[in-house]
């Protein structure tokens, strides 16, 4: 399943990574929701893994490029969202072709424009499919083998590094503004 992001957050994680083209021009991130068995990595050599608070979502991304990889609860819940630039699709409507459209925009009111809000109702049911999803996943064992965390202790295959309340708030700032310092 697909999702436009414009969550604080996500948009934290752009700015920690301070790459173009991972946020579209409203600050939102295209999401594709999937299995972690079918996310294949060529090497997690160059793998790295930071939250924006102890409890953050663990988000992962290429230590050497800065490539954003995808975003997980945890290696208990089977469920990566996988962030767009790391796909080989040529631009949006190669995407739109291979994924499907986006089914909705989570957390418009925190889009840099206007956007699409999304009815209730197309968010209840957003959430249902993912819920569904995850519950498929994790019946089926399509949460293992996954490539970010070890099959058997759970631990993830790079360091995590969480964020300071200070780094974390660097972040957040207008996106016209040019990105703070944070050394990664």
């Amino acid at each position: 399943m697909r999702v436009i992001c414009y969550c604080t957050d996500c948009q934290a994680f752009a700015r920690f990574l301070g790459r173009p083209g991972i946020m579209d021009e409203h600050g939102g991130t295209d999401i594709y929701q999937m299995a972690p068995s079918r996310v294949q990595l060529d090497s997690t050599a160059s793998l790295a893994c930071m939250r924006l608070s102890d409890k953050g979502m663990h988000r992962w991304y290429c230590a050497e490029c800065k490539t954003p990889l995808g975003n997980t609860l945890g290696p208990k819940v089977p469920f990566v969202g996988v962030v767009h630039s790391v796909m080989a699709f040529g631009d949006a409507a190669a995407r739109d072709a291979a994924l499907g459209p986006p089914l909705v925009n989570i957390k418009p009111e925190s889009a840099h424009g206007s956007v699409p809000a999304s009815s209730g109702w197309v968010m209840a049911r957003v959430i249902f499919k993912t819920l569904r999803l995850i519950g498929t996943w994790w019946l089926t064992g399509a949460g293992k083998p996954s490539p970010l965390f070890d099959g058997k202790t759970g631990e993830p295959h790079a360091a995590v590094r969480v964020l300071t309340p200070e780094e974390r708030g660097a972040l957040d700032r207008p996106a016209a503004e040019p990105a703070p310092s944070i050394s990664t």
